[in-house]
């Protein structure tokens, strides 16, 4: 099942923000994230907030959903006032959001755009599952609005998937990539898993070439994660499975960027390629660089202004509380100037732009140093003042991040 909501402060019932979180509101970049928690069944690695038909119960439905999210996008604009905020990105995540008709998805990105308006050029992105749309859907999502679809492949061979607990075949994702680009895709995403139990060198590479032959134009590789609570984490402390080890995972990365690079792509972020610049997942890069989104749906986390909130975890709480005309809202923090900087430093450092080194605090000057002596920093950006991630270092990025934050 999902992972706990962490505790926080109440929020009131209009779902009002403080003064803190409003100063500068319009001045920096605005997205919106929409959660579909809704997947036919669970991957046995998944604690995200999301349910299947039989954990649903009542209360909650597929068919009012899209008019539930509608009325929080309505809350969100009361919320924030009358300020200018055109949305520059919109990101429909999950679960798998793609279980709604694409009727549903347009008309919740229509009512971000009635509510806010989207900036022209705007990136809207939806994630989908390879075998959870066919042509006429991703035609649909096309002419809805939609100019961005990220594809959860995970894996080019089928006993990986099997352990995964993934439903598609090994071909289908490249399907879905060509089908995607025949609807008029301009940007195109595979998400891949690395370090599954039973997965060796050579299923990790025939699963990149797969991936770069199927014709995205941006790449996710994420090494697995075995969470608790999880059925794989079940299966592994039974024996059944081995744990992922640290050093093959190191080994999986190295194979992977090597393979992109060689194939165009270049990182961006230590878990993310693009073969341009227009590439980039533009939204995620406004969470890394400490833009605002509203996120809408059950367990959804917004930021705006260095105030943090996240909503109600189920769908039926969810429905009630926006139903009674109140904020789905669970709990909120107010980030301090450290809390935040912390967090800055700690998105910024893992992308290729560096973080500056003019905001490193001077107890950790000694652990900067010594990243540029074991070649965990790049040389050249260094003398012009910023940090940046060798290879190397990108592979020790969250134990550097740790050492500086003391």
């Amino acid at each position: 099942m999902p992972s706990t909501l962490p505790d926080g402060d109440p929020v009131p019932t209009s779902g009002e923000l403080p003064e803190s979180a409003l100063s500068g509101l319009g001045e920096r970049p605005f997205g919106f994230y929409v959660h579909v928690p809704f997947c036919v069944t669970r991957c046995g690695y998944c604690d995200f907030n999301t349910y299947t038909a039989s954990e649903l119960g009542p209360g909650a439905s597929h068919r009012d959903y899209a008019d539930t999210v509608v009325e929080e996008i309505r809350l969100a604009r009361r919320v924030l006032g009358a300020a200018e905020l055109p949305v520059e990105t919109v990101f429909f995540g999950g679960g798998t959001p793609t279980l709604l008709p694409p009727e549903d998805l347009a008309r919740i990105l229509a009512a971000i755009d009635s509510e806010f308006g989207l900036r022209p050029g705007a990136e809207v992105t939806t994630e989908a599952n390879p075998e959870s749309v066919d042509p006429s859907y991703l035609e649909k999502l096309r002419h809805g609005g939609f100019n961005r679809v990220s594809f959860g492949m995970q894996s080019a061979r089928e006993h990986v998937l099997q352990v995964l607990d993934r439903r598609h075949t090994p071909g289908r994702a490249a399907a879905a990539v060509r089908e995607a680009r025949e609807a008029g895709f301009d940007h195109v995403n595979l998400d891949l898993i690395y370090s599954t139990p039973g997965e060796s060198d050579d299923d990790w590479r025939a699963s990149l070439a797969a991936a770069i032959e199927a014709g995205p134009d941006h790449v996710s590789a994420y090494s697995l994660i075995v969470e608790e609570g999880t059925r794989l984490a079940a299966r592994i402390r039974r024996g059944e499975l081995p744990m992922p080890d640290d050093d093959v995972a190191a080994d999986r990365y190295l194979i992977a960027d090597r393979m992109l690079a060689e194939a165009g792509f270049r990182w961006y972020e230590v878990s993310n390629w693009a073969n341009s610049d227009q590439a980039r997942c533009r939204h995620n890069l406004l969470y890394w660089t400490g833009g605002d989104w509203w996120a809408a749906g059950p367990g959804a986390h917004s930021h705006v202004g260095g105030t943090r909130w996240w909503n109600v975890k189920h769908p039926a709480a969810y429905a009630r509380r926006l139903a009674g005309h109140a904020s789905p809202a669970h709990a909120r923090e107010v980030l301090g100037g450290e809390d935040r900087a912390a967090e800055r430093l700690m998105l910024e450092l893992r992308l290729a732009t560096g973080y500056p080194l003019a905001e490193v605090t001077p107890a950790a000057r000694t652990a900067v140093a010594s990243a540029l002596a074991r070649g965990l920093l790049e040389p050249g950006p260094f003398k012009s003042g910023l940090m940046v991630l060798t290879l190397q270092g990108r592979l020790l990025a969250d134990g550097l991040i740790r050492d500086l934050l003391v």
